[in-house]
Protein backbone atom coordinates (compact mmCIF):
# COMPACT_ATOMS: atom_id res chain seq x y z
CA UNK A 1 0.00 0.00 0.00
CA UNK A 2 1.15 3.45 -0.89
CA UNK A 3 1.55 5.86 2.02
CA UNK A 4 -0.10 9.53 2.42
CA UNK A 5 3.56 10.84 2.93
CA UNK A 6 4.97 8.61 -0.13
CA UNK A 7 2.30 9.57 -2.10
CA UNK A 8 2.47 13.40 -1.48
CA UNK A 9 6.49 13.47 -1.53
CA UNK A 10 5.60 12.32 -5.61
CA UNK A 11 2.66 14.36 -6.10
CA UNK A 12 5.33 17.57 -5.00
CA UNK A 13 8.15 16.68 -6.65
CA UNK A 14 6.11 15.81 -9.77
CA UNK A 15 4.20 19.69 -10.15
CA UNK A 16 7.43 20.93 -9.12
CA UNK A 17 8.93 19.36 -12.25
CA UNK A 18 5.98 20.60 -14.15
CA UNK A 19 5.17 24.15 -13.22
CA UNK A 20 8.19 25.55 -11.74
CA UNK A 21 8.34 29.16 -11.96
CA UNK A 22 4.35 29.15 -12.70
CA UNK A 23 1.83 27.67 -15.27
CA UNK A 24 2.12 30.67 -17.38
CA UNK A 25 -0.48 29.71 -19.99
CA UNK A 26 -2.80 29.28 -17.16
CA UNK A 27 -1.98 32.00 -15.31
CA UNK A 28 -2.04 34.23 -18.68
CA UNK A 29 -5.83 33.68 -19.39
CA UNK A 30 -7.64 31.81 -16.45
CA UNK A 31 -8.76 33.98 -13.41
CA UNK A 32 -8.35 32.72 -10.04
CA UNK A 33 -11.55 32.41 -8.74
CA UNK A 34 -13.13 30.85 -12.30
CA UNK A 35 -14.48 27.57 -11.57
CA UNK A 36 -15.05 24.18 -13.82
CA UNK A 37 -15.47 20.74 -14.82
CA UNK A 38 -13.93 18.25 -16.99
CA UNK A 39 -14.38 14.12 -17.38
CA UNK A 40 -12.07 12.10 -17.90
CA UNK A 41 -12.53 10.00 -21.44
CA UNK A 42 -11.17 6.45 -21.89
CA UNK A 43 -9.86 6.14 -25.73
CA UNK A 44 -8.28 2.95 -25.40
CA UNK A 45 -9.67 -0.91 -23.79
CA UNK A 46 -7.91 -1.80 -20.99
CA UNK A 47 -8.21 -2.27 -17.21
CA UNK A 48 -7.91 1.10 -15.25
CA UNK A 49 -5.50 2.07 -12.80
CA UNK A 50 -4.65 5.46 -11.64
CA UNK A 51 -8.07 6.81 -10.43
CA UNK A 52 -7.62 7.23 -6.73
CA UNK A 53 -3.98 8.39 -7.48
CA UNK A 54 -6.19 11.17 -9.73
CA UNK A 55 -8.34 12.19 -6.80
CA UNK A 56 -5.09 12.62 -4.42
CA UNK A 57 -3.33 14.91 -7.10
CA UNK A 58 -6.50 17.35 -7.34
CA UNK A 59 -6.69 17.15 -3.55
CA UNK A 60 -3.46 18.21 -2.81
CA UNK A 61 -3.87 21.16 -4.58
CA UNK A 62 -7.51 21.71 -3.81
CA UNK A 63 -8.17 20.18 -1.12
CA UNK A 64 -11.95 21.18 -1.90
CA UNK A 65 -12.41 19.86 -5.28
CA UNK A 66 -15.70 17.71 -6.07
CA UNK A 67 -14.61 13.82 -7.52
CA UNK A 68 -16.80 12.27 -8.98
CA UNK A 69 -15.61 8.74 -9.83
CA UNK A 70 -17.41 6.95 -12.72
CA UNK A 71 -15.18 3.53 -12.83
CA UNK A 72 -12.90 1.99 -10.05
CA UNK A 73 -9.56 1.02 -10.26
CA UNK A 74 -9.21 -2.44 -11.68
CA UNK A 75 -12.14 -2.12 -13.38
CA UNK A 76 -12.00 -3.15 -16.80
CA UNK A 77 -12.81 -0.49 -18.72
CA UNK A 78 -13.65 0.24 -22.94
CA UNK A 79 -12.80 3.27 -25.58
CA UNK A 80 -15.93 5.84 -24.90
CA UNK A 81 -16.29 5.28 -21.14
CA UNK A 82 -16.04 8.01 -18.58
CA UNK A 83 -13.74 7.25 -15.69
CA UNK A 84 -14.86 10.73 -13.67
CA UNK A 85 -15.65 14.02 -13.50
CA UNK A 86 -13.79 16.60 -11.33
CA UNK A 87 -15.05 19.97 -10.54
CA UNK A 88 -12.40 22.59 -9.17
CA UNK A 89 -10.73 25.86 -10.15
CA UNK A 90 -9.96 25.72 -13.34
CA UNK A 91 -6.19 26.85 -12.55
CA UNK A 92 -6.08 23.43 -10.53
CA UNK A 93 -7.58 21.13 -13.60
CA UNK A 94 -5.47 22.53 -15.93
CA UNK A 95 -2.64 22.90 -13.73
CA UNK A 96 -3.19 18.92 -12.81
CA UNK A 97 -4.44 17.55 -16.29
CA UNK A 98 -0.93 16.22 -17.20
CA UNK A 99 0.49 14.74 -14.14
CA UNK A 100 -3.25 12.88 -13.61
CA UNK A 101 -3.11 11.49 -17.32
CA UNK A 102 0.48 10.68 -17.52
CA UNK A 103 0.44 8.70 -13.94
CA UNK A 104 -2.90 7.43 -15.02
CA UNK A 105 -2.16 6.61 -18.53
CA UNK A 106 1.28 4.73 -17.27
CA UNK A 107 -0.63 2.26 -14.13
CA UNK A 108 -3.41 1.45 -16.76
CA UNK A 109 -0.95 0.01 -19.33
CA UNK A 110 1.06 -1.94 -16.26
CA UNK A 111 -2.32 -2.80 -15.23
CA UNK A 112 -3.75 -4.24 -18.39
CA UNK A 113 -0.82 -6.04 -19.07
CA UNK A 114 -0.17 -7.63 -15.72
CA UNK A 115 -4.20 -8.50 -15.69
CA UNK A 116 -3.39 -10.85 -19.49
CA UNK A 117 -0.01 -12.39 -17.57
CA UNK A 118 -2.54 -13.12 -14.92
CA UNK A 119 -5.19 -14.55 -16.62
CA UNK A 120 -2.47 -16.88 -18.49
CA UNK A 121 -1.55 -18.64 -14.65
CA UNK A 122 -4.99 -18.32 -13.16
CA UNK A 123 -5.46 -22.20 -13.08
CA UNK A 124 -2.14 -22.73 -10.99
CA UNK A 125 -0.78 -21.98 -7.66
CA UNK A 126 2.18 -19.44 -8.77
CA UNK A 127 1.90 -16.33 -7.61
CA UNK A 128 2.82 -13.60 -10.32
CA UNK A 129 5.92 -11.23 -9.09
CA UNK A 130 7.23 -8.08 -10.28
CA UNK A 131 10.68 -7.00 -10.27
CA UNK A 132 12.69 -3.40 -10.00
CA UNK A 133 12.99 -3.04 -13.21
CA UNK A 134 10.81 0.42 -13.03
CA UNK A 135 11.29 3.98 -13.59
CA UNK A 136 13.33 6.09 -11.10
CA UNK A 137 10.90 7.97 -8.62
CA UNK A 138 7.90 6.33 -9.69
CA UNK A 139 7.96 2.84 -8.32
CA UNK A 140 5.84 2.84 -6.09
CA UNK A 141 2.67 3.19 -8.59
CA UNK A 142 3.80 1.19 -10.90
CA UNK A 143 4.39 -1.27 -8.23
CA UNK A 144 0.45 -0.49 -7.78
CA UNK A 145 -0.37 -1.32 -10.96
CA UNK A 146 0.87 -4.29 -10.93
CA UNK A 147 -0.99 -5.04 -8.06
CA UNK A 148 -4.59 -3.35 -9.57
CA UNK A 149 -3.64 -6.08 -12.59
CA UNK A 150 -3.87 -9.02 -10.66
CA UNK A 151 -0.34 -9.38 -9.77
CA UNK A 152 1.27 -9.46 -6.33
CA UNK A 153 4.88 -7.06 -5.36
CA UNK A 154 7.93 -8.26 -5.21
CA UNK A 155 10.83 -6.37 -3.16
CA UNK A 156 10.05 -2.50 -2.97
CA UNK A 157 14.18 -2.01 -2.69
CA UNK A 158 17.41 -3.16 -1.99
CA UNK A 159 15.78 -2.50 2.29
CA UNK A 160 13.64 -4.63 2.60
CA UNK A 161 14.81 -8.42 0.92
CA UNK A 162 18.54 -10.07 0.88
CA UNK A 163 18.60 -10.80 -2.57
CA UNK A 164 22.06 -12.75 -3.70
CA UNK A 165 22.33 -12.67 -7.28
CA UNK A 166 24.77 -13.35 -10.00
CA UNK A 167 27.48 -10.18 -9.57
CA UNK A 168 26.88 -10.63 -5.64
CA UNK A 169 28.00 -14.64 -5.79
CA UNK A 170 30.85 -13.60 -8.55
CA UNK A 171 32.60 -10.85 -6.50
CA UNK A 172 32.11 -12.61 -3.23
CA UNK A 173 33.50 -15.84 -4.60
CA UNK A 174 31.00 -18.46 -4.27
CA UNK A 175 27.06 -19.45 -3.48
CA UNK A 176 28.01 -21.22 -0.33
CA UNK A 177 30.02 -18.21 0.58
CA UNK A 178 27.23 -15.54 -0.28
CA UNK A 179 25.30 -17.17 1.50
CA UNK A 180 26.93 -17.49 4.84
CA UNK A 181 27.79 -13.87 4.74
CA UNK A 182 24.41 -13.01 4.36
CA UNK A 183 23.49 -14.84 7.35
CA UNK A 184 26.46 -13.22 9.39
CA UNK A 185 25.36 -10.12 8.47
CA UNK A 186 21.65 -10.42 9.57
CA UNK A 187 22.94 -11.85 13.10
CA UNK A 188 25.53 -9.14 13.23
CA UNK A 189 22.97 -5.85 12.48
CA UNK A 190 19.68 -7.42 14.13
CA UNK A 191 18.25 -7.47 10.89
CA UNK A 192 15.04 -9.86 10.11
CA UNK A 193 15.10 -10.45 6.49
CA UNK A 194 14.37 -13.07 3.94
CA UNK A 195 16.92 -14.47 2.40
CA UNK A 196 17.31 -15.25 -1.74
CA UNK A 197 19.63 -16.76 -3.61
CA UNK A 198 19.83 -16.96 -7.42
CA UNK A 199 20.94 -20.04 -9.17
CA UNK A 200 22.16 -20.47 -12.44
CA UNK A 201 22.64 -24.24 -13.05
CA UNK A 202 21.29 -27.40 -11.45
CA UNK A 203 24.93 -27.88 -9.99
CA UNK A 204 23.87 -24.00 -8.22
CA UNK A 205 20.86 -25.74 -6.99
CA UNK A 206 22.49 -28.80 -4.86
CA UNK A 207 24.66 -26.54 -3.66
CA UNK A 208 21.81 -24.41 -2.01
CA UNK A 209 19.67 -26.87 -0.96
CA UNK A 210 22.67 -28.72 0.57
CA UNK A 211 23.85 -25.81 2.74
CA UNK A 212 20.25 -24.49 3.62
CA UNK A 213 19.74 -21.07 5.27
CA UNK A 214 17.30 -19.38 2.71
CA UNK A 215 14.06 -18.65 2.67
CA UNK A 216 13.70 -18.76 -1.52
CA UNK A 217 15.86 -20.38 -3.96
CA UNK A 218 15.83 -18.23 -7.88
CA UNK A 219 15.62 -20.18 -10.40
CA UNK A 220 17.02 -17.69 -13.63
CA UNK A 221 16.68 -18.47 -16.65
CA UNK A 222 16.09 -21.87 -16.67
CA UNK A 223 13.86 -23.68 -19.15
CA UNK A 224 10.99 -25.81 -18.07
CA UNK A 225 11.81 -29.07 -18.08
CA UNK A 226 15.31 -27.42 -16.14
CA UNK A 227 12.73 -26.16 -13.65
CA UNK A 228 10.89 -29.27 -13.21
CA UNK A 229 14.31 -30.87 -12.23
CA UNK A 230 14.96 -28.29 -10.00
CA UNK A 231 11.97 -28.36 -7.66
CA UNK A 232 12.45 -32.34 -7.36
CA UNK A 233 15.99 -31.37 -5.63
CA UNK A 234 14.09 -28.85 -3.50
CA UNK A 235 11.42 -30.57 -2.27
CA UNK A 236 10.06 -28.03 -1.17
CA UNK A 237 11.86 -27.36 1.14
CA UNK A 238 12.51 -23.59 0.20
CA UNK A 239 10.11 -21.65 -1.99
CA UNK A 240 10.85 -21.49 -5.52
CA UNK A 241 10.73 -18.74 -8.24
CA UNK A 242 11.57 -18.93 -11.83
CA UNK A 243 12.83 -15.60 -13.29
CA UNK A 244 14.18 -14.71 -16.61
CA UNK A 245 13.41 -15.17 -20.44
CA UNK A 246 9.50 -15.19 -18.95
CA UNK A 247 6.92 -14.28 -21.85
CA UNK A 248 3.13 -14.27 -22.10
CA UNK A 249 3.53 -17.06 -24.75
CA UNK A 250 5.61 -19.37 -22.38
CA UNK A 251 4.27 -17.99 -18.97
CA UNK A 252 1.65 -21.06 -18.57
CA UNK A 253 4.22 -23.50 -19.65
CA UNK A 254 6.39 -22.21 -16.11
CA UNK A 255 3.46 -22.32 -14.05
CA UNK A 256 2.70 -25.79 -14.72
CA UNK A 257 5.52 -27.14 -13.13
CA UNK A 258 4.37 -26.32 -9.92
CA UNK A 259 7.06 -23.57 -8.49
CA UNK A 260 5.92 -20.93 -6.52
CA UNK A 261 6.14 -18.01 -7.94
CA UNK A 262 7.05 -16.19 -11.30
CA UNK A 263 8.93 -12.78 -11.31
CA UNK A 264 8.30 -11.01 -14.74
CA UNK A 265 10.23 -8.02 -15.75
CA UNK A 266 8.42 -7.02 -18.96
CA UNK A 267 5.07 -6.58 -16.44
CA UNK A 268 6.43 -3.58 -15.87
CA UNK A 269 8.84 -2.52 -18.93
CA UNK A 270 7.07 -3.68 -21.80
CA UNK A 271 3.68 -2.49 -20.69
CA UNK A 272 2.50 0.47 -23.27
CA UNK A 273 0.37 3.40 -21.74
CA UNK A 274 -3.64 3.33 -22.45
CA UNK A 275 -5.05 6.75 -24.60
CA UNK A 276 -6.68 8.95 -22.12
CA UNK A 277 -7.78 12.04 -22.26
CA UNK A 278 -9.08 15.04 -19.93
CA UNK A 279 -11.94 17.21 -21.68
CA UNK A 280 -13.45 20.76 -20.04
CA UNK A 281 -16.70 20.66 -20.07
CA UNK A 282 -18.14 23.75 -21.50
CA UNK A 283 -21.48 25.50 -20.27
CA UNK A 284 -22.52 27.68 -23.03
Amino acid sequence: MISQNQLHQFISSALSEDIGTGDHSTLCCIEEAVMGKALLHIKQDGIIAGIEIAKAIFEYVEPTVVFNPFKTDGEWVKKGDLAFEITASIRTILQCERLVLNTMQRMSGIASLTHKYAQKIEKYNTELLDTRKTIPNFRILEKEAVHIGGGQNHRFGLYDMIMLKDNHIDYCGSIELAIEKANQYLIENKLSLKIEVETRTLEDVQKVVALGKVDRIMLDNFTPDQISAALKLIDRKFETEASGGITIDNIESYAATGVDYISCGALIHQAQSIDLSLKAVVVE
